[in-house]
């Protein structure tokens, strides 16, 4: 049944494990993954630091929907995206028309633990980073929502048990569209 399962997109907040979840959940299904900072970075030969420090985060959003566009288009991979991608309307768009949409949504006190040592994210080299992970999750959450077509809680269980968990959701959200896609066919 999986092998139907179209392209699979991770949406989250920064320390949700999209990376993490999305290496091992490609590997079960057998698919390439890709994450879409890491994409960016090949294509610009920089650092997604050195991009907002030079062109600010205007000009990080304009590569990043650019990069979204293109790996959307991709067959049967697992994407993991960047936790920002959500605020752009043409990002929402591409994502939910082209694939399942997996929010992974974290708490506050799960992203702080995750990204406390982390010196690569350019929104957290502020003077308090929880206020501003407060700050994102609040802005972000309804557009996550928005956008997905489940929604996983994180930070709770291992990353495996996880994988495992959405494995089922991923089945069960296949078995409802095709339910819905029968009852909605003109019968003869």
């Amino acid at each position: 049944m999986l092998e139907e399962l179209p392209s699979v997109f991770l949406v989250g907040p920064m320390g949700a494990g999209k990376t993490t979840i999305g290496r091992l959940l490609a590997k079960q299904l057998g698919r390439e993954f890709v994450d879409s900072d890491w994409y960016i970075e090949s294509q610009t030969g920089a650092d997604i630091a050195w991009i907002f420090a030079k062109e600010g985060e205007v000009g990080f959003r304009t590569r990043e929907t650019r990069a979204i566009d293109e790996l959307t288009q991709r067959q049967h991979i697992v994407l993991a995206t960047g936790g920002g991608a959500v605020m752009g309307a043409d990002n929402r768009k591409f994502l939910h028309q082209r694939g399942i949409v997996v929010y992974l949504n974290a708490p506050v006190d799960v992203q702080m633990a995750r990204t406390a040592k982390d010196k690569s994210r350019p929104l957290l080299q502020q003077p308090n980073p929880r206020k501003i992970l407060q700050d994102l999750y609040s802005i972000r959450d309804p557009l996550y929502r928005q956008v997905a077509h489940i929604v996983l809680p994180t930070g709770h269980t291992y990353p495996r048990h996880m994988v495992n968990q959405l494995l089922q959701q991923l089945k069960a959200f296949l078995v409802s569209v095709s339910t819905d896609l029968e009852s909605t066919t003109p019968k003869e």
